[in-house]
């Protein structure tokens, strides 16, 4: 019988808004179960001064330009994830074996094999006298990945919870969006890819004209009149770009430069078409690429509560596929990232393969994560 360890699991995604965290208990193979979920925002300043750096940073250059403010950041983010990680664990007297820690995404370029991450995994093993894995991108980029996604192996895990016969796809919209479609049980016949812009774009345009984070509910899009001249040019636009093969899928090859002049609801509406329609063309290639049969496609990630956004893809898509939220199946959306990174961080212990061949391109099955004792 296979040994089962509890993991705790922190994501911080695209939003910078602040962390996921989550507890699960598994075998790393075929067993799991969703013990404790947690959101904890950052501070107001605290977000600020990380999207202030993230905005300096789109080269390898930047990387080394601004590796002192860099390194102050990671210190701050990997005390306040350790901090927060006390207070779960001295309220709830949980055991925890392992902690899987994915940091903070700066910046992401495949093409060059970097994916930097802000957070140092040796300083939060030392804080909470804990293993803790990190680091969960190199190694398939070394090996010819792209580096993401890296959910789809627990993805295969919850579709054995959903009552539904396979094969099932899982479209998880977070910052930027990415689909796994899963056939059967077999690791290798798992196919996963990074689509285009989820929230990215939405979140920026609220950021930088409203007092708020994201359209929640899709609300204020769904007030607005989408501005057509507008969404077919920069539609053109996108497809050149992605004729060009030049997109790394970081949030930074995406930007709202083409909805400039607009209105608060009219930039978001337009937004939120452009968004829809790139996904859903983005779906319907990846079906096509893969010879998938699937009709149900689970949506997870903040995404799925914008209910104007999934009204879109609703149209778009082939209507013989059924979008529904995965929450529907008795899944928390809003933490499967987190709880992937926990059982991420098994495998990686175990040594297993984090990433296939058909989910981020990699040459062979890559296990993941750098494993730390420092204590």
């Amino acid at each position: 019988m296979s040994k089962t360890f509890n993991s705790l699991g922190l994501m911080s995604g695209t939003s910078m808004d602040g962390i996921d965290l989550s507890i699960i208990s598994s075998d790393g193979r075929s067993e799991f179960k969703a013990i404790y979920n947690k959101y904890i925002s950052y501070s107001e300043m605290f977000k600020k001064n990380l999207l202030s750096l993230r905005d300096k940073i789109n080269s390898e250059d930047d990387l080394k330009k601004f590796n002192k403010e860099l390194k102050f950041l990671q210190k701050d983010i990997t005390i306040f994830n350790s901090q927060e990680i006390n207070k779960v664990l001295q309220e709830e007297n949980y055991n925890i074996d392992l902690i899987g820690f994915h940091g903070q995404t700066i910046f992401h370029n495949a093409g060059k094999k970097i994916s930097k991450q802000l957070g140092d995994g040796n300083l939060l093993s030392q804080l909470l006298k804990k293993k803790v894995v990190y680091n969960f991108r190199e190694s398939d980029l070394n090996n010819g990945g792209q580096g993401a996604p890296l959910a789809p192996i627990f993805h295969q895990i919850i579709s054995k919870q959903i009552k539904l016969d396979l094969p099932i796809c899982i479209l998880n919209i977070g910052g930027i969006a990415n689909i796994t479609v899963i056939e059967n049980e077999d690791d290798m016949s798992l196919a996963s890819q990074d689509l285009g812009p989820g929230n990215c774009l939405i979140d920026e345009w609220m950021r930088k004209n409203t007092k708020k984070n994201y359209d929640e509910g899709g609300l204020v899009s769904k007030s607005g009149i989408s501005n057509v001249a507008i969404l077919n040019q920069a539609l053109e636009n996108y497809e050149t770009l992605q004729n060009k093969d030049i997109l790394s899928f970081d949030t930074k090859d995406f930007d709202i430069n083409f909805i400039r002049g607009l209105s608060l609801e009219d930039g978001a509406a337009t937004i939120i078409e452009f968004t829809g329609t790139v996904l859903a063309e983005a779906v319907l290639r990846f079906l096509n690429k893969v010879n998938s049969k699937s009709k149900n496609i689970l949506v997870s990630g903040g995404g799925r509560k914008n209910f104007q956004l999934i009204n879109i893809l609703k149209k778009k898509l082939d209507e013989r596929l059924i979008i529904e939220s995965i929450d529907n199946y008795g899944i928390d959306g809003d933490f499967i990232e987190s709880q992937a990174f926990a059982f991420l961080a098994i495998r990686s212990f175990l040594k297993l393969p984090i990433s296939f061949p058909k989910t981020t391109g990699c040459k062979t099955p890559t296990t993941g994560g750098n494993l730390v004792k420092n204590y």
